[in-house]
């Protein structure tokens, strides 16, 4: 019996047919553009065919020049051929193709024979084809009979007058066969792809994958079966389409893996050329021994200046992208309006892949309408004919309550332009531990938003991290309202629509709601995790009792060819994905194809604020993940961190590291270790700030020791911060014994407000994932400071690293510094909310690692603040509950801001920022490794790293 999911999928594919074809505005633009043709030609390629648009350039002419002569000898020795290097231009396009005489007179008989036939064909299926053919002023060309073509030295002037009567005549030069003979196909003159480069038919052998769990065994060997296809070669990519050029089926991304090889012996075939990449051997077939080689030749020709060929520092499969258009975002506010207005701006391609996705999701907040959700957003765009590619994590569902099939059949609803795809398959890839945790959009291939910020519930927050959001507001799930309206982007007013009322779930009314969180948006994850996602405004929590728990977080927006190489990232997992699994392979899901780095500077539009500097791509993947293996944001953090010469700030989600090769393997902590040492050696001064949750982010109450899995996470960030000879103040101690408090500082955020008129106070949730160092550079990213992150092998990650190129004067050390003026203005954004910094008087933090700043600012605040937050609510967790029985007996006592809230509230005046200092010692005699026999510790251990 059908899944309810494959039912769905059905429906689908059954209604795209109808609903994303080229509307009229596009078809208008497509035939009537002769200076280039529009990427978003790619996704029409079979509308165009319908259409009967050509795929040449409207009103450009095609011009050949015969420029060289090659003779050679027949295999069989009996005569001598002559080969013909004809250079083609087409506008700002030129490319060769080689012909012998008798495809001359191939191209020639074709022509006569489809002329004559077109006098017999119907007038309604081939009306276009009739009128070309009527509108001719003479005769088509021949290429018999004269006296001229007896002499040799002439046939190459001859044949190339002959191309080029032939091209003039618009019948004969949109006719397949001179397409063919030209190696011309709808793809050829999109400017977005690069240059022309080579096509043509060839034969292509199935199998070569190097993805596990797809081939049978010997199935390249034994089991493949021949296919014609028309060959596209790129300058960063090939593919291959169907006979009737329409659908692209596969397409191979140039890595530095990338082999052509020509012969039997890498073939097993006569006149086989094999093409090999990280994950597929591609096996074609030529028609001669010189076709073989001349393809061979011009697939290395056209991919050696690709940027791909070769790995990039820190081993990464993209290079450094110097005068980048760049911006960085601290809290989802910020990052959620600017990402809303470049949807907007989206004209061909929009790329989301998520950890989670909820489609309901507000991006522009108070929400008085429904235009700024993302399910709209993106439907709008959908209907606008943009392309929508989600790529989402499938999750485990007994270990996550993500609902990613929910998401997924939610947006898919919306419009068939929208297509989302789910991996992995857990048991066909035999993935069960990791996950898809990069979180990115890509709008045409030319502006990417990416970092640690889902576009997901919980996430929204900005620098006043709000503890409570309860003004009334109205439901509508039972009864009938009139429809309000609200403003749209142009100050429009724009209907609050109730949609389908099978589909709304439990619609809101927003006309006259102030709240910024709605329904499940509103969150305390450690109270409470997540539950019934599919009704998405019915709240999670009582707001009236539970105050939330705040989301910082850090982002980036990247423009140009940074945001190709992100873009081509997406493509490589989108069509790894569309491979490796079956029901992915339906023409539903196209194949997609990345923009060539060539026209990357043509930026359609730059987000407000964004300035220049140098950006580099980074990532962690596996060949589970994206069908290769890179892990070059670790040893990105290694070298900054090796490198700084003044200090570095860390802000992550994890701290979990000190590599002692059993159960943690990466070394970013001892990286600390060693560089705090060589300072202390040099008797320099040198800071590392560490910023990090207090308390993992999962359900579980604290003031019973919390949930085993809050207890494990907890166990290894104490091994690394103080607990065993590993752990980094362990062997900074051993060194310099309590001087180590001058070089390195750990740190919590927290905040309080009033609920009732009651003092209350939440841990803020640090899910950053940045280093910044030395005022110069910073990463951005997804990845945790732990394995699953880090190594590679693990989970999926995305970040970039942003440097500085121009220098604004500052202040380091007491000393004259040249600062970036990007990663001060970061660094001081964060140090600004983090210690208060504009409350009266206000703290000068333009010197991160003088004395006076780093002694008597913020560790003298981040103390402070921790005792306060002791003394009015003895909140855990504390430095003083150092076992389960003192733990039992801190329960049982009441807080100040129970017994007297009014003096309570007079002690947290003196709060300033929301730094505290980490408890170092909570817990300490207690063992918090799951217990054995419990589920937590069932699970191999490097689920906990």
């Amino acid at each position: 019996m059908a899944s309810l999911e494959e039912k769905t999928e059905k429906q689908w594919f059954h209604s795209e047919e109808c609903d994303t074809c080229l509307n009229e505005e596009q078809l208008d633009s497509i035939r009537n553009n002769s200076d280039l043709r529009k990427f978003f030609v790619v996704h029409h390629l079979a509308d165009l065919k319908e259409e009967g648009i050509s795929p040449f350039l409207h009103n450009t002419p095609i011009t050949c020049k015969v420029e060289n002569t090659e003779r050679y000898t027949t295999r069989s020795k009996v005569r001598v051929c002559t080969l013909y290097t004809v250079r083609l231009t087409h506008g700002e396009f030129t490319w060769t193709v080689k012909r012998k005489y008798k495809h001359f007179q191939e191209l020639q008989r074709d022509l006569y024979k489809h002329k004559m036939m077109l006098q017999f064909l119907p007038l309604g299926r081939f009306a276009i084809q009739r009128q070309q053919l009527e509108s001719m002023s003479e005769e088509m060309p021949t290429l018999h009979g004269t006296e001229r073509m007896r002499r040799t030295s002439s046939k190459p002037k001859y044949l190339e007058e002959y191309l080029n009567s032939l091209l003039e005549n618009t019948f004969c030069r949109n006719y397949s066969g001179m397409l063919e003979f030209l190696a011309v196909s709808p793809l050829s003159f999109i400017k977005d792809l690069g240059p022309k480069g080579l096509e043509g038919f060839i034969s292509k052998r199935s199998g070569g994958h190097r993805i596990q769990g797809l081939n049978c065994f010997g199935h390249h060997q034994f089991c493949f079966r021949w296919s014609h296809r028309w060959l596209v070669v790129k300058d960063s990519f090939l593919l291959y389409m169907s006979r009737d050029p329409g659908l692209v089926s596969f397409v191979l991304l140039f890595d530095p893996e990338l082999k052509v090889l020509v012969g039997r012996c890498y073939t097993d075939t006569k006149h086989g050329v094999c093409i090999e990449n990280f994950s597929r051997k591609l096996i074609i077939k030529c028609n001669s021994y010189r076709q073989a080689q001349w393809w061979s030749h011009e697939i290395r020709r056209l991919s050696e200046r690709c940027d791909f060929l070769q790995m990039h520092r820190f081993e990464g499969f993209a290079p450094p992208r110097p005068h980048t258009f760049t911006k960085w975002y601290v809290n989802g506010s910020g990052y959620f309006s600017d990402l809303a207005d470049a949807l907007e701006k989206a004209k061909e391609e929009i790329f989301i892949t998520d950890w989670w996705l909820s489609p309901e999701v507000f991006l522009k907040r108070p929400a008085r309408g429904t235009y700024w959700r993302l399910d709209q957003i993106l439907k709008r765009k959908a209907e606008q004919g943009v392309k929508v590619c989600v790529l989402l994590y499938k999750e485990v569902e007994l270990a996550l309550g993500i609902n990613s099939d929910y998401s997924k059949r939610a947006l898919m609803n919306l419009h068939p332009n929208i297509k989302v795809m789910r991996h992995p398959d857990h048991v066909a890839s035999v993935v069960f531990l990791w996950a898809h945790h990069e979180k990115m959009v890509v709008i045409d291939q030319t502006v990417a938003f990416v970092g640690g910020l889902d576009l997901a519930f919980g996430r929204w927050d900005d620098s006043s991290y709000k503890l409570i959001d309860v003004a009334p507001s109205k439901t509508a799930n039972h009864s009938p309202r009139p429809v309000p309206e609200t403003e749209g982007e142009d100050g429009s007013a724009i209907p609050l629509s109730d949609g389908d009322p099978g589909e709304a779930h439990d619609e809101v009314d927003l006309s006259c709601s102030s709240l910024l969180w709605l329904g499940k948006d509103y969150s305390n994850f450690i109270k409470k995790d997540w539950t019934q996602l599919d009704q998405p405004f019915q709240d999670n929590v009582d707001r009236t009792q539970v105050p939330r728990i705040p989301w910082r977080d850090l982002g980036a927006v990247v423009h140009g060819k940074a945001a190709r190489d992100l873009a081509r990232h997406f493509i490589q997992r989108w069509n790894f994905t569309k491979i490796f699994k079956i029901k992915y392979k339906d023409k539903f899901y196209p194949c997609l194809l990345p923009k060539s780095h060539f026209t990357a500077s043509d930026l359609p539009f730059t987000v407000p604020g964004a300035a220049k500097a140098s950006v580099q791509v980074l990532r962690s993947v596996d060949r589970w993940s994206a069908g290769t293996c890179e892990c070059s944001i670790l040893k990105a953090y290694i070298h900054t961190i090796e490198n700084s010469q003044h200090y570095i700030y860390i802000e992550n989600q994890f701290f979990i590291s000190c590599a002692d090769e059993k159960n943690v393997h990466n070394t970013i902590g001892d990286a600390i270790v060693k560089r705090i040492l060589r300072a202390h050696s040099e008797k320099k001064k040198y800071r590392v700030f560490v910023v990090v949750p207090l308390l993992p982010g999962f359900e579980g109450d604290i003031a019973e020791g919390g949930g085993r899995a809050i207890q494990a996470i907890l166990h290894f960030t104490y091994r690394t911060m103080n607990r065993g000879e590993l752990s980094v103040l362990s062997r900074l101690k051993e060194q310099m014994q309590d001087e180590w408090t001058q070089y390195i500082s750990l740190c919590g955020v927290r905040t309080h407000s009033e609920l009732g008129q009651t003092p209350i106070t939440e841990l803020i949730y640090v899910h950053s994932k940045a280093l910044i160092a030395d005022d110069r550079c910073y990463i951005i990213g997804s990845a945790n400071i732990n394995d699953r992150s880090m190594l590679g092998s693990r989970d999926s990650e995305l970040a970039v690293l942003v440097e500085d190129e121009e220098r604004v004067p500052s202040r380091m050390n007491g000393e004259e510094y040249e600062a970036g003026p990007l990663a001060l203005a970061l660094r001081k954004e964060c140090f600004r909310v983090l210690l208060g910094a504009e409350s009266d008087p206000p703290i000068d933090i333009d010197d991160p690692v003088s004395d006076q700043f780093f002694n008597d600012v913020w560790n003298k605040i981040a103390q402070s603040n921790a005792s306060i937050y002791e003394t009015v609510f003895r909140c855990l967790p504390l430095d003083s509950i150092r076992n389960m029985r003192e733990l039992q007996e801190h329960v049982s006592t009441r807080n100040l801001a129970q017994t007297d809230p009014e003096q309570a509230s007079r002690e947290l005046q003196a709060i300033r920022g929301i730094l505290v200092h980490f408890p170092l010692h909570f817990l300490c005699e207690e063992n918090l490794l799951p217990p054995p026999g419990t589920k937590e510790r069932m699970v191999p251990l490097e689920v906990w790293t």
